[in-house]
């Protein structure tokens, strides 16, 4: 290897060993027994879980539903699911009868926006054993169950060209209330005031960490040799 400045070139290697010996050390389980990463996830997740709390406000929309009945047939495609959605369909009341490969379902609409956004709320709020106690299942399984089972409702009522409720559904009880809680279940909320020291951290160390390993390249590179130089017109 042709070093033409050593110097420069060990200041570039030095830097480059003491970033890849941090970055050993962020993989191993030395933050509260996770990697750095892991770590840095579970701290955002947990300040941003805050800011996703829409719930009350699906709620409030869903009362322009109450009342209004539909019938629809779900899981004609889908028969491995049908079990787990009849029973947490007849545990809130709804009426089900097998119907060719799926399953009619009728009742009122307004209610089976809500008591599926009141089983996000609970798991939003990491309350797991109400819904396993509930539904006698995994508190993951059954919201995903309902996932699924409102995303069928929701096709079937565009077939029946009930856009309003179909549409409702769709933007917010299955995107601002059960992916919610289901991605948020066992996340503890905190608020980004109580932990502004270790996000700043966070932030500055980011930019400097990335800053480090581009001059550690940039001083080997130039003890080889190897400089990056402007162009110049010989016209001019």
């Amino acid at each position: 290897m042709l070093v033409r400045n050593k110097k420069v070139f060990y200041q570039g290697l030095t830097l480059a060993i003491g970033f890849l010996a941090v970055l050993y050390y962020m993989f191993t389980p030395s933050f509260n027994g996770m990697n750095a990463f892991h770590a840095s996830d579970a701290l955002f997740n947990s300040i941003s879980k805050g800011s996703t709390y829409y719930i009350p406000q699906v709620m409030e929309g869903i009362k322009k539903f109450e009342g209004k009945k539909f019938e629809t047939t779900i899981f004609e495609d889908a028969p491995k699911y049908i079990p787990y959605a009849t029973t947490i369909l007849e545990k809130n009341g709804f009426s089900i009868i097998k119907s060719g490969q799926g399953i009619s379902v009728s009742g009122d609409i307004g209610k089976l926006m809500t008591v599926a956004t009141e089983d996000s709320d609970a798991m939003f709020h990491n309350k797991g054993q109400v819904i396993e106690e509930k539904y006698g299942m995994d508190a993951r399984q059954a919201l995903y169950v309902w996932w699924q089972t409102m995303k069928e409702v929701k096709s079937s009522l565009d077939q029946q060209k009930a856009f309003p409720p179909a549409t409702f559904i769709s933007k917010n009880v299955i995107n601002r209330a059960i992916e919610v809680g289901y991605n948020y279940y066992g996340i503890e909320g905190q608020q980004a005031s109580e932990r502004w020291g270790i996000i700043l951290f966070s932030l500055v160390f980011y930019v400097v960490y990335t800053m480090w390993w581009g001059y550690a390249i940039f001083f080997m590179f130039e003890g080889l040799g190897l400089e990056m130089k402007s162009s110049r017109n010989k016209d001019m």
